[in-house]
């Protein structure tokens, strides 16, 4: 018997995206052949352990298919290693702390209104329990430069056992030789959460930290690599055997890494996850991939030009990657939930957003966070990002306007049905 309560609902939600346009820069649409992976019978199969190292039978083609990502990962991003199994960023993440530290040890991270992620040290998480936190943030909201002398000074007092570069919201790229500097004085372990640019940096179109003498990299799998929700933690070292424990050294990485994983944090992996991580690691080799990560930085730079040109006021003035963040506050006298929900009545998802040092609340922050990865996949141009952001404006300008806000939801919802999905291909 079919479930039509569920089956409506993802008709819905499918009818929700063709008919919109996706500007959450965390979000991506997977091709049909993810889509396939990802809904195959590997989702039958309990697979604790590694490839040729599992606790349970029938691994022939579990193995198969986790080598593949595997290998795949690790050419796309010149690693020595890479883990597969993690759920999520949030896991990855938790997996780097507990290989490479003791409960008390020290983390530097991105200040978490400055754009770093919640992992990075929120109070309140079960990282932020265990472990100590210290900051490092932008020093200059015009140009998004981080305060690489102040990161300095408070590396070399408090000697964190992770320098942590990454961020959730942050439109500039990061200078990793600094970093690495910094790193080598302190006595810190390098290591970038790239959950947001990792496709970016796959696809060729930004730095690799790896290249700057990073020995870890996190991220998810999805966002503008274009996969299945899921993360891996990529790693430099020497690649050992799972099943033994070795010496808590950095040329032991990998290996300390596997094992933290499973049976550390994590149980069975999911298989048909992995398989779908597989097949998208295969599209983000291939040279139209290349071709789609140039479009997306080429759209967002247009995009910011645009918004700015209308009155947005830009953190930064800009953008180096796929990320916009918008003071809809100093803009237009409001907050960034009710910009929000204005442009979801229009048909444009995106999502209000804290931006540094904000003075309101995170669930009503001053600010909304934007991107091009998803649009971009879409197939959307240059010439499209000045449509999206004159709707943006006639938006705020009209957010109590119904019937205006209307008109502006019929033109959106004719415009995204012009542009299939991949899983329509």
């Amino acid at each position: 018997m079919r479930d039509k309560l569920v089956f409506d609902l993802i008709e819905a939600e499918e009818q929700r995206q063709r008919k919109g346009l996706e500007l959450i820069p965390s979000e991506n649409y997977v091709s049909k052949e993810v889509l396939h992976a990802l809904g195959s019978v590997f989702t039958n199969k309990y697979s604790e352990g590694y490839p040729n190292k599992r606790y349970y039978g029938g691994q022939v083609n579990t193995d198969k298919v986790e080598q593949l990502a595997i290998d795949r990962a690790k050419g796309l991003f010149k690693a020595d290693h890479a883990n597969v199994q993690p759920h999520s960023g949030a896991t990855a993440n938790e997996a780097v702390y507990h290989a490479w530290l003791e409960p008390g040890d020290t983390i530097m991270g991105m200040e978490l209104s400055h754009g770093g992620h919640l992992t990075h040290g929120r109070p309140g998480t079960i990282s932020a329990k265990l472990f100590n936190f210290v900051r490092y943030g932008i020093k200059d909201l015009e140009t998004g430069e981080l305060d690489y002398d102040l990161m300095r000074d408070v590396a070399l007092k408090t000697r964190p056992k992770i320098l942590l570069a990454g961020f959730s919201s942050f439109p500039r790229e990061l200078d990793y030789a600094k970093f690495a500097k910094i790193a080598d004085e302190s006595g810190a372990l390098l290591v970038a959460d790239m959950s947001h640019i990792a496709g970016l940096i796959a696809g060729g179109v930004l730095a690799n930290p790896f290249d700057y003498g990073f020995k870890i990299i996190t991220t998810t799998t999805h966002k503008t690599l274009r996969g299945p929700r899921g993360a891996m933690i990529l790693s430099k070292g020497l690649v050992g055997n799972p099943l033994k424990a070795v010496e808590k050294t950095v040329e032991n990485l990998p290996t300390i890494i596997d094992r933290t994983v499973f049976p550390g944090i994590q149980g069975g992996p999911h298989m048909h996850v992995i398989a779908a991580k597989a097949v998208a690691f295969y599209e983000a080799g291939q040279d139209d991939y290349h071709e789609y990560c140039k479009q997306v930085l080429k759209n967002a730079k247009v995009l910011s030009d645009n918004l700015m040109k209308r009155g947005f006021k830009l953190i930064t003035n800009g953008t180096d990657n796929h990320m916009l963040l918008a003071d809809i506050k100093t803009s237009f006298g409001f907050d960034g939930s009710v910009a929000e929900l204005t442009l979801d009545k229009i048909g444009l998802t995106l999502n209000k957003n804290v931006i540094p040092d904000d003075p309101l609340p995170p669930y009503r922050p001053s600010g909304i966070r934007l991107g091009t990865p998803a649009i971009t996949t879409r197939g959307l141009k240059e010439e499209h990002m000045i449509l999206i952001a004159d709707w943006m404006h006639q938006a705020m300008k009209s957010y109590k306007d119904d019937q205006k806000l209307n008109s502006l939801a019929n033109e959106v919802r004719d415009f995204a049905i012009s542009f299939p999905l991949p899983s329509d291909h």
